[in-house]
């Protein structure tokens, strides 16, 4: 049975707002793993004692499955939102006129920039 593109729609976004929202309720550790590098042992390995949340562990449990998932589609994404000549003439010869390659706006298109911003790109 096929699933509508309404539903298949809904189901990514509900994935990604659950995605977010858990990341958005669990402890940043940025600042923690700065200390923990300096606890590794010979071993390789650091002993942790600390307190975790519940939205720390479910956010821990699905962490590298949602990064994974998340990094392909964005790859795809931007696989297909790419920049290439875009034809015309233009008054700067060293700088040609580009366009996106799917959606043919000027480049870098809109969904280059939402990929892009979030990443400091």
């Amino acid at each position: 049975m096929r699933i509508s593109p309404d539903r298949q729609r809904s189901r990514i976004r509900e994935r990604l707002e659950t995605i977010h929202a858990r990341s958005e309720k669990s402890t940043s550790w940025r600042g923690t793993v700065r200390f923990l590098l300096q606890l590794v042992n010979r071993d390789g390995h650091v002993p942790v004692k600390t307190r975790l949340t519940r939205e720390d562990l479910l956010f821990l449990a699905e962490a590298r499955e949602d990064v994974a998932a998340l990094s392909e589609m964005a790859l795809r994404v931007l696989c297909l939102h790419r920049p290439r000549q875009g034809g015309g003439l233009s008054s700067d010869p060293d700088t040609p006129l580009r366009r996106c390659h799917t959606c043919m706006v000027s480049w870098p298109c809109a969904t280059y920039r939402a990929l892009s911003e979030p990443l400091g790109g």
